[in-house]
């Protein structure tokens, strides 16, 4: 597996990397997608919760600084559609991320009967180091392991 990179730059190819997620997870539609989901192995990563799709959150290089609580919670994933497990995460998060316009930014977010950042995949979130929901669930797993006998 490919583990995402810091990103360097932020120039215009990134700014239209940004744009490209969030059509492409607004048209999923989704909550959130990570630079690794479209093969770009970058730490990076956009995000809306909004109920109007609107509150484009764009993180660059996040990094977890704290977090507390667990919760179980359904969770899909863009990289695999129509599959869904259960996943424990974290009730609240503190994340420290770039913005588009490097400015150093903090974010602290809590689960309260909905979804917020804390869940979202790993991959959208704790620096994009963990596995996808793909590799992580059970679901998943199990239909790969199907579909491998069909061939």
């Amino acid at each position: 597996k490919k583990v995402a990179t810091p990103v360097v730059n932020i120039d215009e190819a990134l700014r239209k990397l940004v744009a490209d997620m969030a059509e492409t997870m607004y048209e999923a539609p989704g909550i959130g997608l990570a630079a690794t989901q479209v093969d770009v192995h970058k730490r990076l990563v956009v995000i809306d919760i909004s109920e109007e799709k609107n509150q484009l959150l764009v993180l660059i290089n996040p990094e977890i600084d704290a977090s507390e609580g667990m919760q179980i919670g359904e969770e899909g994933c863009l990289s695999v559609p129509g599959i869904y497990d259960k996943v424990e995460r974290a009730e609240k998060v503190k994340v420290h991320y770039l913005d588009l316009d490097g400015e150093r930014k903090t974010l602290e977010a809590w689960l309260a009967g909905g979804v917020h950042p804390a869940r979202t995949r790993p991959p959208q979130r704790q620096g994009l180091r963990r596995p996808s929901v793909a590799d992580e669930t059970g679901a998943y797993q199990e239909q790969t392991r199907q579909a491998g006998k069909k061939n």
